[in-house]
């Protein structure tokens, strides 16, 4: 059975037990399991590898030991094990003699919880994980890596506003032009399920790592931050699939609930590479850990103060923020100019309509800013449709090869971009221009004039888009309210 067909009778079995509700809850419960198989299918190379090899989990907690046999525990006791047993004990994990590791289970065990309420169907489903599942077969781990997107493409989908999945084509070529490199420390300050992390150690592993040494370098350079328990758990499972031994550098927290001025010099990065929450709002007080000239509750905003703060002086980002960031005022208008003035924001890369579809209709861009040169002129690129395309859909996403152009085009930041021209898709802007926008930088193309608005085919399509985010925040209000109301009535 393939590793596809696997997953989709896994999730078949959950949809008959009563505690499972909605895809979320199914995926969250399917990713606690796989991660417990894949870390035993790593200890178990581990094992071979290392002499000294001790895992950090008792014996009895050790997939293995619970789980491997197909006639092993079922039913009550199975349930009452998981409930009452393994994962108390795996939350309250000690870390014997600083065990790395013991931390990382720990982190993941947290908040995940087994919704499944019958014990027999809980068998099945973790005998599908067995017999369908085998890590340490090569093949089948480039396999699983691939289901392993589809998985957190799906997860997206039952998410919440804001908690879009950042399509492969657009994570790869933000991380092929920042360019991170072996030595150099990468973070996601907001990494949810490690995809711009994966892409950077993908990157750099094929450009520079030669050596055990090399590798070992690597594996300290990569970090994470991620506020929510569930993309947190997805992110320390999809490091490990990358190879990340012990991805202790992929913590669970809220980036920005420790004052700006507290990241100091030992903790600042040579690049970042994000797509901050954007359309979300923090709780109150998190907005009085930044400086009053920049304190909001808009997420996106608050990251790239944030951002700023963390790069080192050379440092390098790639961002994606929506539209309204670039036309927006007020706060908005004062972290555009201190982005300008501390930072050189040599490239935006404005999207076009539809690359977040199904998740959000709204517009989206790149940002490439470097630290510590302030900015003379801003480089747009817009990127366009492929021949024949009128709108992305989940069926028909953006590929990586549409970026071909902007790579050829891009030159390099040693030379000051100067091999770049204006053409048919690019224009350039100076800070003087900028600044007497009052730093609006949601400049349209000045090359080609309402081409869309007689276009009844994209027309339609953005009008779906819309429709599609309708519907979905009217479905987020219902449960909202409802669950408002239960907590009323209780």
């Amino acid at each position: 059975m393939s590793i596809s067909s696997t997953i989709k009778s896994i999730q078949d079995i959950m949809r008959k037990d009563v505690g499972v509700d909605g895809d979320a809850q199914r995926l969250s419960q399917l990713v606690w399991m796989l991660f417990l198989k894949i870390f035993d299918d790593r200890e178990s190379e581990w094992e071979l590898l290392q002499d000294k090899y001790k895992s950090p989990l008792p014996e009895k907690y050790r997939w293995r030991n619970w789980a491997a046999n197909a006639e092993g525990m079922t039913g009550d006791e199975l349930k009452q094990f998981l409930d009452n047993d393994l994962f108390p004990a795996l939350q309250n994990l000690e870390a014997k003699g600083g065990h790395q590791r013991a931390y990382v289970i720990r982190s993941v065990f947290e908040d995940a919880y087994n919704y499944m309420k019958s014990g027999q169907l809980i068998r099945q489903v973790i005998n599908k994980i067995q017999e369908g599942v085998d890590f340490n077969k090569a093949q089948e781990r480039h396999l699983f890596g691939d289901m392993y997107e589809q998985l957190l493409r799906d997860l997206q989908a039952a998410g919440n506003a804001g908690e879009f999945y950042t399509p492969r084509a657009v994570t790869e070529f933000m991380v092929q032009m920042v360019n991170p490199r072996l030595g150099e420390k990468v973070m996601d300050p907001a990494c949810g399920t490690g995809g711009f992390l994966s892409c950077s150690i993908e990157h750099i592993r094929k450009q520079d790592v030669k050596t055990l040494e090399d590798e070992a370098q690597l594996q300290g350079s990569i970090f994470g931050i991620e506020k929510k328990p569930m993309p947190h758990l997805l992110c320390t499972t999809n490091m490990i699939l990358h190879g990340i031994d012990v991805p202790s550098n992929i913590r669970h927290d809220n980036t920005l609930a420790r004052p700006l001025i507290s990241w100091g010099p030992s903790e600042r990065v040579d690049v970042v590479v994000t797509n901050p929450p954007f359309g979300g709002m923090e709780e109150d007080g998190i907005e009085t850990n930044f400086p009053a000239a920049f304190r909001t509750r808009e997420t996106a905003d608050l990251f790239l103060v944030l951002i700023m703060q963390m790069l080192k002086p050379g440092g390098r980002a790639a961002v994606v923020l929506p539209d309204g960031f670039l036309f927006g005022e007020g706060i908005k208008t004062r972290i555009k100019e201190k982005l300008l003035e501390e930072c050189n924001l040599h490239t935006i890369v404005r999207l076009p309509k539809g690359v977040f579809a199904p998740y959000t209709a709204i517009n989206t861009n790149l940002l490439f800013f470097t630290k510590g040169i302030p900015t003379k002129d801003v480089w747009f690129y817009e990127h366009p449709y492929p021949e024949g395309v009128k709108s992305y859909n989940k069926t028909k996403p953006m590929r990586i090869e549409e970026f071909e152009a902007e790579k050829e085009w891009w030159g390099n930041e040693g030379g000051a971009y100067k091999g770049r021209k204006e053409g048919e898709y690019s224009w350039r802007v100076s800070i003087r221009d900028i600044k007497d926008r009052n730093y609006n930088l949601d400049i349209k193309n000045p090359h080609i004039v309402d081409r869309e608005a007689e276009d009844p085919e994209l027309l339609l399509a953005q009008y779906n888009l819309l429709q599609d985010d309708i519907n979905r925040l009217k479905s987020e209000l219902k449960t909202v309210l409802g669950q408002a109301l239960y907590a009323k009535n209780s």
